[in-house]
């Protein structure tokens, strides 16, 4: 059971040396613990991010502290949300709307939870869209932790 352990602590260690800090890009790093300096909050970023998979969804898509890996759905996200992001936090404040299901579609979000992540958004829009000077960094992290909270949902982020 140890060497099991060790291996996939290893394995996990090596993909993310790859990356930002020393438990790299991810769920874990990215949401969960934002602030690590202890060498066990790291440990456990490395473990929520190997064991989630949140990984590969980051690299792809460039987000959860992976922009270094410019995966291929980082300029099409980033120029969605660049160029709809106005339309998009109306569509986030009703619940619903034509930007919002682009959004949904971008993101892979099957038919079957949009209402969840329409109704997730619409609940949580202080905290994705929680100031004026709103970037689109920050609102696609602020979604990317709405939907790291939700069990329907969390299975999108990687």
């Amino acid at each position: 059971m140890k060497k099991l352990v060790l291996s996939a602590v290893l394995a996990t260690a090596s993909f993310s040396a790859l990356a930002n800090g020393p438990a790299g890009c991810g769920l874990g790093t990215h949401v969960i613990f934002k602030d690590a300096n202890e060498f066990h909050e790291h440990v456990l970023a490395a473990t929520t991010n190997g064991t989630s998979g949140n990984q590969t969804f980051g690299m792809t898509s460039g987000t959860l502290g992976c922009e270094a890996a410019d995966g291929p759905l980082t300029e099409g996200l980033a120029m969605f949300l660049n160029q709809n992001l106005e339309t998009l936090a109306v569509d986030v404040a009703k619940g619903e709307g034509e930007t919002l299901a682009a959004l949904s579609d971008l993101m892979g979000i099957q038919a079957q939870d949009k209402a969840t992540f329409n109704t997730a958004l619409k609940a949580n829009f202080d905290s994705v869209f929680a100031s004026e000077e709103v970037t689109s960094t920050t609102a696609y992290n602020g979604i990317v932790g709405v939907m790291s909270k939700q069990a329907n949902l969390v299975k999108y982020l990687g």
